[in-house]
This record gives structure tokens, C-alpha cells and sequence, in this order.
């Protein structure tokens, strides 16, 4: 049992630190790294590697071991257009269903509580995940949060970009948009905000992602 804990541990340790990019795309993995690291031996690393390769998040590169896959174009794409699929289908459902107090708890949400990437990125992923919880759908919640979770990778690695064209103001403004929508209970006008807005995103990571050498 206690080797479960751990090998589930470094797992969720090593899935975290890719997906903010405390790993980068394309960085070589070792397992004696690893294991120094995140202070264990290299048997729950090497089991977390097997995961990691089946999710799609590390790959081997022949006599060379395991790096961070690197963020491919085509991944970015698919990614964001399962968003919006799932999200429209969320506002949709929270502007039928959610109760009075839940859609006025997202005043909460209006603002971001820091200025930097990592800040906003994780206001964001706070934001989206508890739209996805309101939807009162177990498995769409999280589906929605999985996808958000690679999403984030993408905005991290493209986010600098947003960050000198003036900040975040516009994908807050989406944001206060959309609540104002859901607490309007105007459900198509929330899920065309959803999908101006992971448009937005799309045009703005596209052009972040192209000047990264982690690009495949």
C-alpha cells in the first residue's frame, strides 16, 4: 500500500511540474534525476515515466531515455477546439440549472489576484474549473478540467507574448462577460462568449507557440 502512495505521489509530482512547465518541452528526463529531485528511488520514477508516455506528456528518444514532449501544433489545435466543445456545454447547462447563490459566487471570479504568467495561469485554470463544477455533469467536469490542465502547458509556454501586448485585460474582460451572461441565465449568449473567447486564445497561442524552439 505505502508503495501505491508513492508511486501515485511521484506521478502526480512529475505530471504537475510538465504541465506548468517546471519541466519545459523538450527537456531530457533521467531517472537518477528524478529521483533526487523529488527525494525517492528511481522505481516509483521509472513507474510515473510508463504513465507519463501512455498520457502523451513524455516520449523516448531512442539512446538518449525520456524527455518532456515538446508542444506540437496539432495538439495545441485539438486541444482548443475540445475547449470549446465542452465549455459552450457547460455555460449552457450552468444558465439552466445552477442555483441563484452559485451564479452570484462568481463575482469572486471578476478579477485576477496577480499580475505574472503563473498568477493569471492559475486564476484561469480556478476560473474555468469552477464553471466546469457548476455544470452539475460529473463526467463533463472532468473531462473539462483534463483538457484545461493541457491547456494550461500551452498558455505557459505562449503566455509572455500576452504579457507584453498589454497584459491580461482582455481575457479578463471575457471572463466578466461570460459571468454576466450565465447571471443573465442567457445560455447561447455565454457560449458565443466561450467560443470568441477560446478564438482568441487560439489566434494569441498560435502566434506565441511559433516562436518557441519547443515547437514541434
Amino acid at each position: 500500500m505505502t508503495m501505491i502512495l508513492e508511486r501515485d505521489r511521484v506521478f502526480q509530482l512529475v505530471r504537475q511540474d510538465i504541465l506548468t512547465c517546471e519541466l519545459k518541452p523538450g527537456e531530457e528526463l533521467r531517472e537518477a534525476d528524478l529521483a533526487l529531485r523529488y527525494g525517492v528511488s528511481k522505481t516509483p520514477v521509472r513507474d510515473a515515466m510508463q504513465k507519463l508516455e501512455f498520457e502523451g506528456l513524455i516520449e523516448i528518444e531512442p539512446r538518449r531515455g525520456h524527455r518532456v514532449r515538446p508542444v506540437s501544433m496539432r495538439d495545441a489545435e485539438d486541444i482548443l477546439e475540445l475547449r470549446a466543445v465542452l465549455e459552450c456545454a457547460v455555460v449552457t447547462k450552468i444558465a439552466k440549472r445552477a442555483e441563484p447563490e452559485e451564479l452570484a459566487s462568481l463575482d469572486a471570479l471578476r478579477a485576477c489576484d496577480g499580475d505574472t504568467i503563473r498568477a493569471f495561469a492559475d486564476y484561469n485554470r480556478r476560473f474555468h474549473a469552477t464553471l466546469a463544477g457548476m455544470s452539475g455533469n460529473r463526467r463533463l467536469t472532468e473531462e473539462t478540467v483534463r483538457v484545461m490542465e493541457f491547456y494550461d502547458r500551452l498558455a505557459i509556454v505562449s503566455l509572455t507574448l500576452l504579457s507584453r501586448e498589454g497584459g491580461f485585460e482582455t481575457p479578463l474582460a471575457d471572463h466578466n462577460a461570460i459571468i454576466d451572461a450565465l447571471q443573465a441565465r442567457n445560455g447561447r449568449l455565454a457560449a458565443k462568449l466561450v467560443r470568441d473567447h477560446v478564438e482568441r486564445s487560439r489566434a494569441q497561442i498560435m502566434r506565441g507557440l511559433t516562436r518557441k524552439p519547443v515547437v514541434d
